[in-house]
C-alpha cells in the first residue's frame, strides 16, 4: 500500500484519528449502522480529513480491503466448511469429551487453552481460531457458561503465540531487525508467552467470563442436539451425526494436518532466514506451498470430506451440502474483516502511525520501555499487530545497536515491543472483528472483553520481560 507524507502534525494527525473512532463507535452503537457500512463511510472520511490525495482515496481504500480479504476470505471460508463436518458428523463432540475425560470438567478452560498454546507455535492466530472454534463450542454448549469461559482462553493462546513466537513473522523480523538471535528469542518467547498466557488470559478470562455471558452462537455451526441429519437438506441420506461419529485417533489427525503442513512454511522460512537450508531449493519451494495457509487448510478439508464423510457412508454430495449450508452465514464476518482492514490500511497510509510513533522515539526513557509505548502507539494508531512489531524494531534499532546489549536482554527487547502491539486491538484490527462476529459479540460488548483481555495479556508479557531485563 503506497504512504502518503503526513499532511499535518502529530498533534492534528492524532484528533483526526481520535475522530474516527469516536464516530465509528458512535455510528456502531448509538446510530445501529451495520458495521460493514460504518467502516468504509469512515474510512473514506478518514482519508479525505488526513489528507490523502482525493484521487488516491479509492486505491487507498481497494488496498485495504483486498488485503484483508486475501488472507481471511480463503481461511474462514475452508475453516467453517471444516468446522461444520466436525460438528455433523459428531467429530467435535468426540475430541471434546475425550478432552473433558482427561482434563475433568472444571479445568476445560485451561485444557483448551493448553491446547491452543500447543497447536498455536506454528499457525497464525486466525487460523488456528477458525479451525479450533468447533471444540471451543461444543464443550461450551455441554457446560454451560458464558461462551466465553472457554473460547478465551484459547484464542487468547492463539494471540500471546503468535506475538511472542518466532517462527512467527513479527517476532522473526523484529529480531532481524535488532540482530537478535531468533533461537535464543524462541527459548525466550516461549516462557514469556505461557507466563503472561496465564496471568493476563486464564486468570482474566474467568473474571470476564462469570461477569459477561455470551451465549453460544449457533449461526456458523448450529447446534446439534443428537438428531440433525448429514443429508437433512435433501441429499437422501438419512445417517444421524451422532451415530456415526468417527474415532478420537481419526479426529485428532485431521485436526493435526493442517498445523502440520503449516508448520512445513513456518518452520522453513525460518531455517531458511538463517542460512540453515537453501531458500531456494525446489523442495523446499514444494513444502512451503503446501504450508501455505489457505493451501493446507484446502488439503484438510479434502481429507476431511473424505475421511469424515465419504468413508463413513455418507455420499459427497452430502458432504458438499454441508459445505454450501456453512459458506452462507460467513459472508457478513468476511466483509465486516475485511472492511476493518481498510480502515487500518487508510490510517497506516495517512502516516498517522509514523508521526506518532516518530514522536515518541526521542523521549530519553528506559529502551525496553520505549520500545513498548511506541510499538503500543502504532498498535492503537493503525491496528495491524505485525506492522507495529516491525516499524518499531525499525525505529529503535539503531538505539539498540548504539546501547551494546547482550543477547538475552536484545531477545528481550523482541518481547517488549511483541507486548506493546498487543495491547488495545480495537476496531480498527480486523482480529477484533473476527473474535466479534465469531463469538457473536457486539461492538461495546467486544471492546469490553476482548480488549482488556488483549490489553492485560500486553501487559503481562512486559511485565515479565521488564523483571527479566532488570535481571540479566
Amino acid at each position: 500500500m503506497q504512504e502518503f507524507a503526513p499532511a499535518f502534525g502529530t498533534p492534528t494527525l492524532l484528533l483526526i484519528a481520535a475522530g474516527a473512532v469516536a464516530l465509528l463507535l458512535f455510528l456502531i452503537i448509538r446510530v445501529k449502522l451495520h458495521a460493514f457500512i460504518a467502516l468504509v463511510l469512515v474510512s473514506t472520511l478518514t482519508a479525505l480529513a488526513a489528507g490523502i490525495p482525493v484521487g488516491a482515496v479509492p486505491e487507498v481504500l481497494k488496498s485495504g480491503f483486498s488485503t484483508t480479504l486475501g488472507s481471511v476470505a480463503l481461511l474462514v471460508g475452508f475453516g467453517v466448511m471444516l468446522g461444520r463436518l466436525l460438528e455433523l458428523t459428531g467429530g467435535a463432540q468426540v475430541l471434546a469429551d475425550t478432552l473433558i475425560g482427561r482434563f475433568g470438567e472444571h479445568r476445560a478452560p485451561t485444557a483448551l487453552g493448553v491446547a491452543s498454546l500447543l497447536f498455536g507455535f506454528p499457525i497464525f492466530f486466525d487460523a488456528g481460531l477458525v479451525v479450533f472454534l468447533p471444540i471451543i463450542m461444543t464443550v461450551a454448549r455441554r457446560f454451560g457458561g458464558s461462551l466465553l469461559l472457554y473460547g478465551f482462553p484459547a484464542a487468547g493462546a492463539f494471540a500471546a503465540m503468535h506475538a511472542l513466537v518466532p517462527p512467527h513473522p513479527g517476532p522473526v523480523a523484529a529480531a532481524g531487525d535488532l540482530d537478535a538471535n531468533v533461537g535464543l528469542t524462541l527459548l525466550v518467547g516461549v516462557p514469556v508467552a505461557v507466563v503472561s498466557w496465564y496471568v493476563g488470559v486464564l486468570l482474566v478470562s474467568r473474571v470476564i467470563g462469570r461477569r459477561v455471558h455470551i451465549d453460544v452462537p449457533t449461526a456458523l455451526f448450529g447446534e446439534i442436539n443428537g438428531g440433525e441429519e448429514i443429508g437433512a437438506a435433501g441429499t437422501g441420506s438419512a445417517a444421524v451425526a451422532t451415530r456415526t461419529a468417527p474415532a478420537f485417533g481419526t479426529v485428532l489427525a485431521v485436526l493435526l494436518l493442517p498445523f502440520v503442513l503449516i508448520s512445513f512454511n513456518t518452520v522453513l522460512a525460518t531455517l531458511a532466514s538463517a542460512d540453515v537450508i537453501p531458500a531456494d531449493a525446489t523442495w523446499v519451494s514444494y513444502l512451503r506451498l503446501l504450508g501455505e495457509t489457505s493451501i493446507a487448510l484446502l488439503i484438510t478439508v479434502i481429507v476431511a470430506a473424505v475421511v469424515l464423510g465419504v468413508r463413513r457412508g455418507h455420499t459427497m454430495g452430502d458432504v458438499s451440502t454441508i459445505f454450501d449450508r456453512a459458506l452462507g452465514p460467513i459472508c457478513s464476518v468476511i466483509l465486516i474483516t475485511g472492511a476493518g482492514g481498510m480502515f487500518g490500511g487508510v490510517l497506516r497510509a495517512s502516516g498517522i502511525g509514523d508521526a506518532l510513533s516518530g514522536s515518541l522515539s526521542n523521549l530519553g526513557i528506559s529502551l525496553i520501555v520505549q520500545a513498548f509505548l511506541i510499538a503500543a502507539v502504532l498498535r492503537v494508531a493503525q491496528g495491524s499487530a505485525t506492522v507495529a512489531i516491525t516499524t518499531t524494531a525499525g525505529l529503535i534499532g539503531g538505539a539498540a545497536a548504539a546501547a551494546g546489549l547482550g543477547s538475552i536482554q536484545l531477545s528481550l527487547l523482541v518481547m517488549a515491543i511483541a507486548a506493546g502491539a498487543t495491547v488495545l486491538s480495537h476496531v480498527n484490527d480486523s482480529g477484533f472483528w473476527l473474535v466479534s462476529r465469531f463469538f457473536g459479540m457486539d461492538v461495546k460488548t467486544t471492546l469490553k472483553t476482548w480488549t482488556v483481555m488483549e490489553t492485560t495479556l500486553g501487559l503481562s508479557a512486559f511485565a515479565v520481560s521488564l523483571l527479566l531485563w532488570t535481571v540479566f
